[in-house]
């Protein structure tokens, strides 16, 4: 479960995302929003990437009382991906998967589904902005997670790795895992009920 506790993110003396108490069951959810509704913002905060003010927890943990705990068990895979461009994939899917614990054949099974075994021994500076994505979306899924957050997924995606996604969403949720999904197009995983969010006036709307 996760939960939103008086969480406020703001930025000088603007709120960008206020929510006062929210309970989110296990599921699938889609976060739906205009441009600058705060949605990157928020799947930020959750991801412990910036501060904020008030609680989030995932299955009771509290990244500020259990930072090592919390990251361990949320994953996040940002929209626009930056990587340092003297690095390979592989570096960076050798430090994630050993800072996530990641089975030991995991982040192959990935980045082979993914396509990102054919170029990921080569520099990130090397990569185009689909390559990048998908190696953001690997990242994004090691390790034992039980929170997902995908920041627009789709975009920069081929319409053969769109389906290859929806095919791991669909099995990694089918095991428990969650997933926050912040898209303007629909993902669409098979046999799976995605659940609806919408960020209005600042806080957020269950459809």
């Amino acid at each position: 479960m996760i939960v939103f506790d008086h969480f406020r993110k703001r930025y000088e003396e603007t709120d960008i995302v206020a929510i006062d108490h929210l309970q989110l069951l296990p599921g699938v959810y889609w976060l739906r929003g205009e441009n600058g509704a705060g949605k990157s913002t928020l799947m930020r905060s959750v991801a412990g990437l910036i501060p904020y003010e008030g609680r989030v927890t995932v299955d009771g943990v509290d990244i500020r009382k259990q930072r090592m705990q919390y990251t361990s068990i949320v994953n996040y895979a940002e929209a626009e991906p930056l990587y340092p461009g003297f690095l390979t994939g592989n570096d960076l899917i050798s430090f994630v998967a050993e800072s996530k614990s990641a089975p030991e054949t995991q982040a192959n099974d990935l980045c082979v589904a993914m396509g990102v075994d054919a170029y990921c021994g080569n520099r990130i500076n090397t990569y185009s902005s689909g390559m990048a994505k998908k190696l953001s979306l690997v990242l994004g899924l090691l390790g034992q997670p039980k929170l997902v957050l995908l920041d627009e997924p789709l975009i920069t995606l081929d319409v053969q790795a769109v389906a290859i996604l929806q095919g791991i969403v669909t099995r990694y949720a089918t095991n428990g895992v969650s997933f926050i999904i912040s898209s303007h197009q629909e993902l669409q995983p098979e046999g799976i009920t995605v659940q609806q969010l919408f960020i209005r006036n600042r806080t957020i709307e269950p459809a």
